[in-house]
């Protein structure tokens, strides 16, 4: 096949929409027909002699060679441009015409003109010109080969044929050039691979896009062998023996083939420099983050040391250091994309990658874990030093707490609102302690956080200097110490203040109960110790009682004035000029008093009872008769008036020191303890009224026995004389014998 004439393809396709010739069929010699249809507008010779070069430059020259058979189509046209329009294919194609067919129109030209008119140029033609009718063309050409508009078979679609032209055009054009460019790219892809020192032409790309030229083609090429087929069945889309060398469908799977060959060295090409690029690539990405990490990155870590002197400002440091991160993490992220980039690559790289790749990941990996690990010692310092100011600014708000507290006045109620506040203080205290010992230790933290801290510099860790943030800790610690100690100075003062306020209260309510205690003494003296006694022996008992009851209200009373003498020391030692004893000292000297005064009446009135009683048992006793006349009229005297006297006193009431009166028990009880002693009286009486008769009678015997017993006493004393005077004999003889005894003795 020749090759196709260069025209404009898109010029073309107007042309042959608008003049409609065509190259479709076969003449009884096997030339091709060339059919010219005019019509009654005027042609434009121009574009029909650029379309007949556009036509006559499809067919091969062995086509052309077999000759052309032209059909002017002149049924709608005037004489004057069929005879053009012959004229011109002499001048267009004058060797490769054998016949030409001038259909003419129902109407009659002048037959004696036209046929002189071409018989006249025949020589001059080089090709015979006949005019025939459209239903006789058949005599020249088989109806097989002519459309139904000349009487024959064949089923031609002119639009369908041109548009399929135009894509093998565009195609042709398409792949030839894309083919150069992709035999350019594979060439030069291939010089730089020999020659590695070359910089490689990575903007030098095909103009057209490989698939869509592919996919042009496979689509152009199973449209034509599917018309074949298609035409060969004699039905679907309309087929002529022209579409074979017309449309070249070898030429399209030549160029197909040439495509995919070239096309699959281009894409193993684009791979190589996608790797080549993505390799250059992630260098590059990786140098832009270590330098980063190393450069700003570390500069920012290395002038951000400080650990501010307060939560505020430890906060603001906080905040900084989270914007760093923030821009950290905008590298990390490129990290972590560059390390799954590498790690595919590395998946499916070649060996010769594999090394650089790896000392990529490993410098990439080494940077970004050492920066991520100072980021984070960082961040922890910042943090043990937010909690460090924290604790400092609790304790500090707890100190000036207690300190308030110290420093306020105590004005306590009573020793259970002391004992409250002396709680509270401690449990402050406590308090202080423990986040004192919470400050240490967080303290401890951040100065051991500190002291592990380094920088990256210069390709070496660099150890931070501290100095300045450790001695910032350590002062504010040893401030909180000293601020601590002022206040359990304070608090030891206080303690020993409130203990002894608490001593005071209790020395005062103490000596309160106490005059309480004495008062209950009173009236218990006076309410219920009412008995005198039945006799001298348990008015002698109750008079002991007594006497341990009056010791026990002395007790009651000198604890009362030693709690009160106690409470006068403490508050001359707590210097409280506002409280003193009160009326407590008044009210316990006079119940003591009053005590006294009852005391003194209850013993009178019980030795007034023992007395009584003592000398009523003398007279009813049995030894009463031996006592003389005049003892015993003593001893009735004796229990008259000591009855009569203790009947008064208990009518008689005790007078207190404020002229105030009260009586001991009720009238009742003493209305008892008066008939009891009348009683005693009465029998008394009546004893000495007996006794007295009795006596008389005893006056007579007594004189009669004193008769009796002075003579007696006569007898008695002569008998005794007479004893004497024998006894007296008998010792001098018994005198005589010792001494001749003696004087023998000596003699011997």
């Amino acid at each position: 096949m020749g090759t196709p004439t260069t025209v404009d393809t898109l010029g073309l396709s107007c042309k042959i929409n608008v003049i409609s010739v065509r190259l479709n069929c076969k003449d009884r010699r096997s030339g091709l027909i060339l059919t010219i249809p005019l019509c009654t507008e005027q042609t434009s010779m121009e574009e029909l002699s650029s379309t007949l070069d556009y036509l006559l430059g499809i067919p091969s020259d062995k086509c052309k060679a077999r000759g052309f058979t032209v059909i002017v189509d002149g049924r709608k046209s005037q004489w004057n441009i069929v005879k053009t329009v012959v004229l011109m294919l002499q001048n267009v194609i004058p060797a490769e015409v054998s016949l030409v067919c001038v259909v003419k129109p129902d109407e009659f030209w002048d037959k004696k003109v036209t046929h002189f008119c071409f018989w006249k140029e025949k020589d001059r033609l080089g090709f015979e010109v006949i005019l025939v009718s459209a239903n006789k063309l058949t005599r020249y050409i088989e109806p097989c080969q002519l459309t139904d508009e000349f009487g024959g078979s064949l089923v031609y679609d002119h639009m369908d044929w041109v548009n399929k032209r135009l894509v093998f055009e565009k195609f042709t054009k398409e792949s030839t050039s894309l083919l150069d460019e992709l035999v350019v790219i594979n060439e030069s892809e291939k010089s730089n691979q020999l020659d590695k020192e070359r910089p490689p032409d990575c903007n030098f790309l095909p103009s057209l896009d490989p698939e869509t030229v592919l996919q042009t083609g496979h689509e152009l090429l199973s449209e034509l062998q599917q018309r074949r087929f298609n035409g060969s069945e004699g039905g679907g889309v309309a087929w002529s023996p022209m579409d074979d060398e017309l449309l070249a469908q070898p030429q399209v799977m030549k160029l197909l083939d040439s495509l995919r060959e070239q096309y699959t060295k281009y894409q193993e090409v684009c791979r190589q420099r996608s790797k080549r690029s993505q390799l250059e690539e992630i260098q590059t990405k990786v140098m832009q983050v270590v330098n980063w990490l190393e450069g700003p990155g570390t500069e920012q870590l290395r002038t951000q040391w400080g650990i501010g002197d307060s939560i505020r400002a430890s906060q603001a440091l906080q905040q900084k250091h989270e914007e760093m991160e923030s821009q950290h993490s905008e590298w990390f992220a490129v990290y972590v994309e560059l390390n799954q980039q590498i790690a595919a690559l590395l998946s499916a790289g070649d060996e010769e990658d594999l090394v650089e790749l790896k000392g990529l990941q490993q410098q990439l990996s080494d940077v970004c874990y050492r920066q991520a690990s100072q980021l984070e010692s960082r961040q922890n310092v910042l943090q043990s030093a937010h909690e460090f100011h924290g604790t400092a600014q609790d304790l500090s708000q707890q100190l000036d707490g207690l300190l308030g507290m110290l420093c306020a006045d105590v004005a306590p109620t009573d020793g259970a609102a002391i004992q409250q506040t002396l709680k509270h203080l401690e449990e402050k205290l406590k308090s202080v302690e423990g986040s004192l010992a919470g400050l240490r230790e967080k303290g401890q933290v951040v100065m051991d956080q500190m002291s592990n801290q380094t920088t990256w510099s210069y390709g070496k860790d660099v150890p931070i200097e501290n100095k300045e943030n450790i001695d910032h800790i350590q002062g504010v610690m040893e401030d909180m110490q000293l601020r601590k100690q002022r206040c359990e100075d304070m608090v030891d003062v206080r303690r020993l203040k409130m203990l002894q306020m608490v001593q005071l209260f209790k020395c005062e309510e103490d000596a309160s109960q106490a005059v309480e205690w004495l008062g209950e003494l009173l009236d218990a003296l006076l309410k219920t110790h009412i008995r005198l006694g039945d006799d001298a022996q348990e008015t002698k008992v109750l008079l002991e009682k007594h006497k341990k009851f009056v010791d026990v209200a002395q007790s009651t009373y000198d604890y009362g004035r030693q709690l009160l003498q106690a409470t006068v020391v403490l508050c001359q030692s707590l210097r409280c000029t506002t409280r003193s004893s009160g009326d407590t000292l008044p009210r316990l000297n006079r119940v003591w008093k009053q005590f006294t005064v009852t005391s003194e009446e209850r013993v009178h009135r019980l030795e007034m009872a023992c007395s009584f009683h003592t000398a009523a048992e003398k007279v009813a006793s049995p030894e009463q008769g031996d006592l003389p006349v005049e003892l015993e009229q003593e001893t009735y005297e004796e229990v008259e008036t000591v009855g009569k006297a203790l009947l008064d006193r208990l009518t008689v009431p005790v007078i207190f020191p404020d002229g105030s009166e009260q009586y001991f028990g009720s009238s009742g009880d003493m209305a008892s303890s008066a008939v009891h002693i009348r009683d005693n009286m009465k029998l008394v009486e009546d004893r000495k009224l007996t006794l007295h008769e009795e006596d008389e009678e005893d006056v007579e015997q007594l004189q009669y026995d004193q008769i009796h017993d002075q003579d007696k006493e006569l007898q008695d004393d002569e008998e005794l004389q007479d004893d004497q005077e024998l006894q007296e004999v008998n010792k001098e003889l018994q005198d005589g014998e010792e001494l001749e005894l003696e004087t023998d003795t000596q003699k011997s």
